[in-house]
């Protein structure tokens, strides 16, 4: 199970493309409010979650943790405690984390990027510490996942997909998406 976490104020080409690919490459999905079913993006759009945070009681199922980015969303997605508490013991577990945009300055708050290679929308940089910044699109080091911002949102999701189901997955969903690798 992937779950991917939701507040008020997300980047909503990052949250919806996330899950999208995924549910498209069979990989349980599910889309978590942190303070209600329903969440309102930073462009207007609202979306029925699958469930709240409140009702994770385990990550004994759970293959990784996403945090979309954008603002405010990733500052309501700092503030929750519970959120604090899953990514912690997610770290603890070796469950993959995912963050793209401003998401990674959530990870760097709670102290789970130290000494990790993390990319990020560009001037967030300096609102994290203890990290090695890539100025990649994407970037991988060992169970963390970091991506740009919106427009990468698809590379992000694939390399999410390719982690999690392979190379050839991934290969397979990126052309039938037609998107370009280069």
């Amino acid at each position: 199970m992937v779950y991917v976490f939701f507040a008020e104020g997300f980047e909503e080409i990052e949250a919806i493309t996330i899950v999208d690919v995924l549910r498209r490459a069979d990989i349980r999905t599910h889309m978590i409010g942190i303070n209600s079913k329903e969440v309102t993006g930073a462009h207007g759009i609202s979306i029925l979650m699958d469930q709240t945070i409140n009702e994770i009681t385990s990550l004994s199922d759970a293959l990784m943790l996403v945090l979309p980015g954008g603002m405010p969303g990733s500052k309501h997605l700092m503030e929750s405690d519970s959120l604090k508490n899953l990514l912690i013991s997610a770290r603890d577990l070796d469950i993959y984390m995912a963050a793209i945009c401003a998401a990674p300055t959530i990870l760097s708050y709670h102290g789970l990027i130290k000494g990790r290679k993390v990319t990020c929308y560009p001037g967030f940089e300096k609102e994290m510490t203890d990290f090695v910044h890539v100025d990649e699109n994407v970037v991988q080091d060992g169970t963390l996942i970091t991506g740009k911002g919106a427009g990468v949102a698809m590379a992000f999701a694939l390399k999410c997909v390719e982690v999690l189901k392979g190379h050839k997955v991934s290969e397979k969903l990126a052309s039938a998406l037609i998107h370009q690798t280069t």
